[in-house]
């Protein structure tokens, strides 16, 4: 049986939705063990032409739950609005993404299969088909956000292994 649409975005969208949420949980529960305030790894950056930790995480929502929506719409574009700045409201933005994802059948997702997709960002726009924007696209861009928050906290101290950011995997239950 070939892969569908839906098991090839679908549940790795949700595992790094869910290992970002639980990074966040991991940077609140270390700023309290070091007694610094939220903003010591909210506004964190690995280098100052990047953007900081509540941008990261804010982005894994956004090219898992807004690909989708975006889908639905045929275009796509960044979305520019502010981070959440507390880790509450990354932890919100983050559950309602994995509610988003959730609710998606793998029926509707296979009937998008061939649609025409468009990125726009300012002046420019990329022509894709559903599966090419979902999978070249948006897949990268959350993994890479995912890791980028991942590689904050860690070079801010936290100690945090690599499962943290791989989250809970898909083994095989008999």
């Amino acid at each position: 049986m070939p892969l569908s649409l839906h098991a090839a975005f679908v549940p790795s969208a949700l595992q790094m939705l869910g290992a970002t949420r639980k990074l966040v949980d991991k940077a609140e529960s270390w700023c309290g063990e070091q007694g610094c305030g939220q903003d010591a790894l909210v506004g964190a950056r690995l280098t100052d032409d990047m953007l900081a930790f509540d941008y990261q995480v804010k982005s894994v929502a956004v090219h898992t739950q807004g690909a989708i929506e975006g889908v639905r719409a045929g275009v796509f574009s960044p979305d520019m609005s502010v981070p959440p700045a507390t880790f509450e409201a990354m932890r919100t933005k983050l559950d309602e993404a994995m509610g988003a994802l959730e609710s998606v059948s793998a029926d509707e997702m296979e009937s998008w299969i061939g649609r025409p997709m468009r990125f726009v960002m300012r002046e420019r726009a990329l022509d894709f088909t559903t599966e090419e924007f979902l999978l070249s696209f948006s897949q990268p861009n959350f993994y890479f956000h995912a890791a980028t928050a991942y590689d904050i906290l860690r070079m801010k101290g936290l100690p945090l292994a690599k499962r943290d950011f791989m989250g809970k995997l898909r083994i095989k239950r008999d």
